[in-house]
């Protein structure tokens, strides 16, 4: 079956290394991932919707320290390393797109 599709940039990253890995067409490789996914055992309270005593879907309440947008853009900010784990991916990513073009 054809399928046009837009694919967030990592999901195409990883379906893209994951098909030159196997020798397989994308389709092939993002079809195999697919079929992985389905038959993978399920993840205990993986879930974040829960039935409330009504019967209605609700978040469920996750444990733990809630962290906002405020202190991860703070986070992402101090971090020294971000401009060099950003210049490898980027070369990394251009060396594999420049290689499956050829």
């Amino acid at each position: 079956m054809r399928l046009n599709g837009k694919l967030d940039d990592d999901a195409h990253t990883f379906a893209f290394i994951y098909a030159q890995a196997r020798g397989l067409r994308m389709g092939k490789a993002i079809s195999e991932l697919l079929r992985r996914a389905e038959q993978a055992p399920p993840i205990a309270n993986a879930s974040l919707l829960t039935r409330n005593r009504h019967g209605r879907m609700v978040k469920r309440k996750v444990p733990g320290r809630v962290i906002t947008p405020a202190m991860a853009k703070r986070l992402s900010e101090d971090d020294p390393l971000k401009p060099l784990a950003y210049l490898a991916s980027s070369r990394f990513f251009s060396r594999m797109k420049s290689s499956a073009a050829k």
